[in-house]
């Protein structure tokens, strides 16, 4: 695994990579777990890759009040865990904000999440998604890839990923999404999940058994608005927890579905634990009534 820090040097290595058939890229921002490194092992279930895996905090993905400067950063222990797979990447690219941004971060990104920037995440993050959407366009056009991986736990990230490859990079790009690696408990792994006191950790896994039953519910008939509503009350009674949203959107448009939908259906939650801000999906299919 090589490592660099600069995009001189990134070309550098990408014109050797050219010779391989398939570049596959892996964004990170460290504070590496076992759900990015599956991330990683992922990529080299691809025939013929190179593999290129970033660690970058982008500094415009996070709004006034939020954890940019509490985000962990763990280089020296990614590097080893990186080191230790089986096959790890062909590239680590670690730049710098100054590599990225030059002289100063703009103030604004380019609009590109448009109305589904601006519900669920991006209602309680103003700004996020357009900053994420910069960096990845950003990451794409230099490194050009031919496929990425992301994980599936961002939902709502992939989902404007997805679209995003698709109006401004004409499908060049395959988007894998890999199922979200969870503990043995359930709860979704997460860079976020070391913040969480022993009694936040204790009731975390309490996110996904709602899903799970939301889920549960509906299958077995339940109109998912009330499936929904048993699941907030639910939340209500959890003085760890303060629940930001929890929904179902059409995978399809991610946008919410009404009681008669048919279709792959994609449960949203998200969840302040102790200051600590959880999410976490799942997706399923809902049936059309016998």
């Amino acid at each position: 695994m090589k490592i660099v820090h600069t995009v001189k040097e990134l070309q550098e290595k990408l014109v050797e990579a050219k010779q391989t058939p398939k570049i596959v890229f892996v964004p990170t921002m460290g504070a590496l777990h076992e759900g990015h490194l599956e991330l990683v092992n992922e990529a080299f279930k691809i025939k013929d890759v190179y593999v290129v895996m970033s660690i970058f905090v982008n500094p415009t993905q996070f709004g006034k009040g939020e954890d940019f400067d509490r985000y962990p950063r763990t280089l020296e222990a990614d590097v080893e865990k990186l080191s230790a797979l089986a096959n790890s990447p062909d590239l680590l690219f670690v730049p710098d904000v100054h590599e990225i941004y030059g002289d100063g971060e703009p103030e604004v990104s380019t609009p590109r999440a448009g109305a589904v920037g601006v519900v669920f995440e991006g209602a309680s993050r103003p700004g996020h998604f357009d900053g994420m959407l910069h960096i990845v366009s950003w990451f794409f056009r230099t490194i050009e890839p031919e496929i990425a991986v992301f994980g599936a736990k961002d939902a709502q990230q992939v989902y404007l990923i997805k679209r995003m490859v698709h109006r401004e990079f004409k499908d060049s790009i395959e988007i894998v999404e890999l199922e979200t690696v969870r503990e043995t408990d359930g709860l979704g792994k997460s860079s976020r999940n070391r913040f969480l006191s022993s009694e936040g950790r204790a009731f975390a896994p309490f996110i996904f058994e709602s899903l799970s039953l939301v889920e549960k519910d509906i299958q077995g008939g339940m109109q998912p608005s009330l499936a929904l509503e048993k699941a907030r009350k639910a939340f209500e009674g959890q003085p760890l927890a303060k629940l930001d949203y929890l929904a179902l959107v059409d995978k399809s448009t991610f946008q919410p579905i009404a009681d008669d939908f048919a279709g792959l259906a994609q449960l949203l939650v998200a969840v302040v634990v102790e200051g600590v801000r959880l999410i976490d999906n799942i997706t399923f299919s809902i049936q059309e009534p016998a």
